[in-house]
């Protein structure tokens, strides 16, 4: 077997850029550093975008491939697992939140509009804040701190267990059963969820108006009712919907790709409900700048 005297100059053309790429990283590392910042952010997003289109693509046939798994992680995402059922359920802990956002945004509300007489316009506000703002909010962070970051934690543990490289093994699609059955779990669950979070957070805003602060229950209700748009309430519905998807996208890939041992796991747990939190109050500004823009669709007066 004979070689080119052009493939000999095309080996010595590739390792002499091999070496001169390395003695410029050893002579400038901290410029090295900074410029492959945005190409590594960039080879990031295209990795994050990836997995997320396989994971979206795989939802038909996971549903009806694995149906018993989807109804398991349904009842674990609502309820929670073992000794949590009780106290640790998505539900529980969604349900707690709102409700104490309520009866917050009453007490403030109430002594607020106290100072310029008018807190009768209670009731405006929690048909106004707690659909647009305080609910999808308070239940994204609930469903990131709960059902999130069990499956960051869960899959982690399955990965670096090496149980993830055993259904790929038995010829199991990884990411079809893992991922896009929790995506359809978490949709699925959503709307139950996010209905039981706006109800608590509206019974609490009234209790708190009305049972504690003694305002005629009447005058709250006419209020309330005036003000509560029922196109908003499905904009709200559509919020929480987006930011589950988000969530559980987001969650998924830190804890399929974690490394590292236990400790690995932490981290990409860390890592994803950082991550979430910040999804969570960037898709609240979008829709609501998309939905409501400058006006709001709101009129006060009348």
């Amino acid at each position: 077997m004979t070689v080119s005297n052009s493939e000999v100059a095309n080996s010595e053309v590739a390792n002499s850029e091999v070496t001169n790429a390395a003695v410029f990283r050893s002579l400038y590392p901290r410029l090295t550093r900074t410029l492959s910042r945005p190409v590594g952010f960039f080879s990031n997003l295209g990795d994050h975008t990836t997995f997320y289109l396989r994971a979206l693509r795989a939802m038909p046939h996971a549903a009806m491939r694995y149906p018993k798994e989807v109804v398991r992680l349904i009842a674990e995402i609502s309820m929670g697992a073992g000794t949590l059922a009780m106290i640790g359920g998505t539900v529980a802990i969604v349900g707690f939140l709102t409700m104490a956002a309520g009866g917050t945004l009453a007490v403030q509300g109430y002594a607020s509009l106290g100072n310029i007489g008018i807190e009768a316009l209670t009731g405006f506000l929690a048909a106004f804040i707690n659909v647009r703002i305080s609910a999808p909010v308070v239940a994204g962070i609930g469903l990131a701190a709960t059902f999130g970051a069990g499956v960051t934690a869960q899959l982690g543990a399955m990965r670096i267990n090496e149980e993830v490289d055993a259904l790929e093994t038995m010829g199991i699609n990884s990411v079809e059963y893992l991922v896009s059955t929790r995506l359809i779990a978490g949709l699925v669950a959503i709307a139950p969820l996010y209905s039981i979070a706006v109800i608590l957070s509206f019974l609490a805003s009234q209790f708190v108006t009305v049972a504690l602060f003694g305002q005629s229950g009447g005058l709250y209700n006419h209020y309330f009712d005036t003000f509560l748009n029922p196109l908003d309430l499905l904009w709200s519905f559509m919020q929480a919907v987006a930011m589950a998807i988000a969530i559980l996208l987001i969650h998924t890939y830190f804890g399929y790709f974690a490394s590292g041992g236990p400790s690995g796991v932490g981290v990409a747990v860390g890592n994803a409900v950082r991550t979430s939190l910040i999804v969570v109050v960037s898709v609240t500004l979008l829709v609501s700048l998309a939905i409501y823009g400058s006006n709001g669709n709101f009129n006060l007066s009348g």
